[in-house]
């Protein structure tokens, strides 16, 4: 170690992924931005074998086999040594090894929605996140609604630490507005979802309401355009993270339904590239989303309706939304996302 390093902190990043979405945003827009934020600390991040070549420079890989489900899980635990603090930006920490240890929490959703994932995992998972709320010496919460749940759940007090727009996330010109719609033959008007086809996600339900209002319903993500997407929606399947800001500026409106949400990145992803948002109402959404998308209570079908309608219909309406997500998208960014981490540690006495 160079003479001028006190400290060396470590980052459990094993979702690192350089085009990944949720977590893996996280992971990859913290760590671009922690470089040169702490002097004379020492660098790390425990990654999957193929993510370490693209680590940002000045961060060091310790790497693991790539792996998935209980054996990625176990990486994430497992015995670290060679760090003063150890970052789990996903929930998890070592058993052992570093002086102190930090946990970020993105949710609570396998205690509050159990429902929502396999029994095996849903328990998996509860086991993980106990072990290590119960023992990291510092806890950051992504939003006030999950630091309020951890409060609740186990009595602990996080520090908020809000997540950003992704990188890309940006309003896209007409050019590529209009590449994007000629390669997926996007009809004229249409309203899209974004995320992976899952029962949190109430996809059926919005087939329902785009039939009610008469526009076609797009989605994109994983099992969008499989066995379980609804046959009345037009499926894209996985998208290219270069034609998202594109997507969401096209589509009429863009939908976020989801019935539980500890931060919910991609209605704040779409406000970014300029797309018109209606989103529920649940979770953290409403602190995050502020009054830059017009947000449904519950997922009744005739709610949704009333809230799309006068932006299906109402131009004036519609563009002004999208310059409301706009504007309250610029006061979250992911290099004030990296200061307040720095800052947690220092105030927790984890560095100098």
């Amino acid at each position: 170690m160079n003479e001028s390093v006190s400290s060396a902190v470590c980052f459990g990043a094993l979702a690192f992924r350089p085009n990944g979405a949720g977590v893996a945003t996280y992971q990859r827009e913290l760590l671009a931005r922690m470089v040169g934020l702490m002097p004379g600390t020492a660098l790390s991040a425990l990654v999957q074998a193929d993510a370490a070549p693209v680590l940002p420079e000045g961060i060091a890989a310790v790497t693991r086999p790539v792996a998935a489900g209980a054996r990625r899980a176990w990486h994430g635990i497992a015995p670290q040594r060679g760090a003063d603090v150890f970052h789990g930006l996903d929930v998890d920490i070592p058993l052992t090894g570093p002086r102190a240890t930090v946990s970020t929490v993105h949710d609570l959703s396998v205690f509050d929605v159990p429902w929502a994932f396999s029994r095996y995992r849903a328990r998996g998972e509860q086991l993980l996140l106990r072990m290590s709320l119960t023992r990291a010496d510092l806890l950051i919460a992504v939003s006030e609604f999950t630091a309020e749940r951890i409060a609740d759940r186990f009595g602990r007090e996080a520090v908020v630490v809000p997540l950003a727009p992704a990188a890309w996330a940006t309003v896209p010109d007409e050019t590529a507005v209009d590449r994007v719609r000629a390669r997926y033959a996007l009809p004229p008007r249409f309203v899209l979802q974004v995320g992976t086809v899952e029962p949190r996600k109430q996809v059926a339900m919005l087939a329902q309401v785009a039939g009610d209002l008469d526009i076609p319903l797009v989605l994109a993500g994983a099992g969008s355009d499989g066995p379980q997407a609804p046959a009345s929606a037009i499926g894209l399947g996985y998208v290219d993270l270069a034609d998202l800001p594109a997507l969401y500026s096209a589509a009429t409106v863009v939908a976020y339904c989801s019935e539980y949400e500890g931060f919910g990145l991609p209605p704040v992803e779409a406000m970014a590239c300029g797309g018109a948002v209606v989103a529920s109402a649940v979770g953290a959404l409403p602190q995050v989303c502020g009054d830059g998308a017009v947000l449904v209570e519950g997922t009744n079908p005739e709610a949704w309706v009333r809230a799309m309608r006068p932006l299906l219909h109402d131009e004036a309406a519609n563009r002004e939304l999208r310059d409301r997500g706009l504007v309250a998208m610029t006061k979250l960014s992911w290099q004030a996302t990296a200061e307040a981490t720095v800052a947690a540690y220092r105030t927790a006495g984890l560095l100098p």
